[in-house]
């Protein structure tokens, strides 16, 4: 299959993104108003605009409507504080289902306020996070993994997007990670792609698609030093496919180890948030043509376009093919 024929069947796909999502706010502050604050002497940060994303398991599901994808749901866990209204707000300007998000008032939503010059549109302060750093509660998982295997048949590929750099994780527990290894071992068909961190080689019988530093570790983990025959051997994984930037990607599955070659880029803007695009459209194209060298291809080429960007872009349909010209 081509692009444009990809693209033609994204409309008709739904997509379950399971993992961690958080607030993005983009926050411009004026130097000139670095007003000294007489109670404490220090200057304060003048915010004078913002604006409000959806960030980490978010960006994937903003690429996920950018690229056409017929329907967008994510399942994870905020907190009901402020910031979790405004989080589902801007959820549902961009039309992504939250009705799978559990809430728990003994957490915090994940907030990453990035503070940007007026002057020079550049983040040149420390960003202020809302951040948790203690474990999940156990009764997330009593909630979100029945939730799940009642309501997986109604989308055809699943992302699952493990960005929490804790030790134990966020909402991709062991516990879940458990359930979705038996979603996919119940069914074969059924596109469940990993983009994690901290953890991939704890995944099964899964499409994973670590970046090289985190296939690098996770070999390191297993004693196996870059050695992704090992860890596509460890994980029994459907595909591994490892990113690798401007060098395209390394996909391994039965058929062997093949490279994927990617668009040149010349002087990315931004990079950040290159991973999710490249998940949302990479998964998308395996769920259509069931080719993880197709579907890398694609993702390299949704990347290619959201590096161009500032923050964390997405890729329309016609970029997509203008860029494939």
């Amino acid at each position: 299959m081509n692009v444009e024929q990809i693209l033609a069947q994204f409309p008709r796909l739904s997509a379950l993104i399971i993992g961690d999502i958080c607030l993005d706010r983009w926050c411009i502050y004026d130097p000139a108003e670095a007003e000294v604050s007489r109670e404490t002497g220090i200057p304060r940060i003048g915010i004078v605009s913002y604006t409000s994303t959806p960030g980490a398991a978010g960006t994937v599901a903003n690429n996920m409507i950018a690229l056409g994808i017929g329907r967008v749901s994510v399942m994870g866990v905020i907190g009901t504080d402020g910031y979790s209204y405004e989080l589902l707000d801007v959820m549902k300007e961009r039309g992504i289902e939250s009705d799978l998000i559990v809430r728990r008032p003994t957490i915090q939503t994940f907030t990453y306020t990035k503070l940007l010059n007026k002057n020079t549109g550049e983040e040149d302060l420390p960003r202020v996070d809302a951040i948790n750093n203690q474990p999940m509660p156990a009764d997330v998982d009593d909630e979100l993994i029945p939730l799940l295997k009642k309501r997986v048949h109604e989308f055809d590929f699943i992302i699952v997007s493990d960005q929490a750099e804790t030790e134990n994780g966020g909402t991709v527990s062991a516990r879940m990670r458990e359930a979705l290894a038996e979603i996919a071992g119940a069914d074969p068909k059924k596109v469940i792609w990993v983009d994690s961190r901290r953890r991939i080689e704890h995944y099964r019988n899964m499409t994973l698609k670590p970046n090289e530093d985190e296939a690098a570790a996770a070999c390191e983990r297993l004693g196996k030093r870059d050695d992704y025959d090992a860890l596509y051997a460890h994980t029994e994984a459907r595909h591994l496919i490892v990113t690798r930037g401007p060098q395209g990607s390394v996909v391994l599955d039965p058929s062997g180890t093949r490279i994927s070659k990617t668009r040149a880029v010349e002087k990315p803007v931004d990079i950040c948030g290159a991973g999710d695009s490249f998940s949302a459209g990479g998964a998308a194209t395996l769920a259509v043509t069931g080719d993880p060298v197709l579907a890398s291809e694609f993702g390299n080429l949704v990347a290619s376009i959201t590096i161009m960007q500032k923050g964390t872009g997405t890729a329309t349909p016609a970029q997509v093919l203008e860029a494939a010209k």
